[in-house]
């Protein structure tokens, strides 16, 4: 079997249980990732640019060298290949887990408890809850899974149609470092630096995919095409602005605006801001982004999956002219 179609059917099938499963409750590989880069910290961390790379490459490096050696540990057999690209695809992707928590906190809202709702909201992104009311909160929500539409399924099946089972893995350890040490606090201000900047450069196709399906898929294309360009330059992550702003666009609100992390309050951009309307809670706001959402995730998955088909396939026809032209 080419390698075009185990991952097209391998990254389907892997949807497919993430669709099914969701994400184990206990023993999630991102987790044991997670605590294994959290022991590599503390046997490394120091207040500097060199050691937090150092940090960056042994993880996220070892990680893609990992899947690297079981794709070769199991090239020989099809079907191996084939459950090992699945497997790895419902590891990385989390899109049944974000449509859940999102759903779980709409919900709350919906029946006007907004203590649970505030409860919830740590599972799906770090804002400080008790700083925001319910319209707060729904649009953390839609940000979220905005930005998580991309970091959690597109750009992790962009990595996979590219390099296979070690992008798919390798894509999931940079944005979890990025996560874990990316951000601006005293201690990782350097020595997050190197993996929020992979996480920059690894994200940028996944968020410029998102922003054009999202133009695809969303109610609105030709607002979705204006909110991109005019707002998402202003957005202080070069991957978040594209998404974001194109799920405002085309979802007819307004995202952006005055948010608080970790108890530092951040003055955003405000984007879709000219035409857009609020997002309330108890408005429907959140389950049109989870529909959006997974409906960019579906195109995505054709997408990736196509390109992978085509670059397979003139792979071989180019394998065949050159192996005919030494035979004749």
């Amino acid at each position: 079997m080419r390698a075009g179609r185990v991952f097209a059917y391998g990254a389907a099938a892997g949807l497919l249980g993430d669709l099914l499963l969701g994400d184990p409750r206990r023993g999630h590989p991102v987790a044991a990732f997670g605590r294994a880069a959290g022991a590599v910290e503390q046997v490394l961390w120091r207040d500097h640019r060199g050691w937090g790379a150092l940090h960056t490459a042994v993880c996220a490096g070892g990680t893609a060298a990992l899947g690297l050696a079981a794709s070769r540990a199991v090239r020989r057999s099809p079907a191996a290949s084939l459950a090992l690209t699945a497997a790895a695809t419902w590891a990385v992707v989390g899109g049944t887990s974000l449509a859940r928590e999102a759903d779980a906190i709409g919900r709350a809202l919906d029946a006007g408890d907004v203590e649970a709702a505030r409860a919830r909201l740590p599972h799906l992104c770090g804002r400080d809850p008790q700083a925001l009311d319910a319209d707060g909160i729904a649009r953390a929500v839609v940000e979220s899974v905005a930005e998580n539409t991309s970091d959690a399924v597109v750009g992790a099946l962009v990595w996979g149609a590219v390099a296979g089972v070690p992008g798919l893995l390798g894509f999931r350890a940079v944005n979890t470092l990025d996560a874990m040490v990316g951000h601006r606090s005293p201690r990782y201000r350097r020595y997050g630096w190197a993996s929020a900047r992979l996480d920059d450069l690894a994200g940028w196709p996944g968020a410029r995919l998102t922003a054009v399906l999202t133009t695809v898929a969303g109610g609105d294309p030709r607002g979705a095409v204006r909110a991109w360009r005019a707002d998402a330059g202003r957005h202080p992550s070069p991957n978040a602005g594209p998404v974001e702003a194109s799920f405002a666009g085309a979802m007819g609100v307004r995202l952006g605006g005055t948010l608080s992390y970790g108890g530092r309050v951040e003055h955003r951009p405000v984007l879709n801001g000219a035409t857009g309307r609020a997002v309330r809670a108890g408005s429907g706001d959140i389950a049109r982004a989870v529909r959006l959402s997974r409906r960019v995730g579906g195109l995505a998955l054709g997408v990736c999956a196509g390109a992978r088909l085509l670059a397979s396939g003139a792979a071989s026809l180019k394998n065949r002219g050159v192996t005919k032209g030494r035979t004749s």
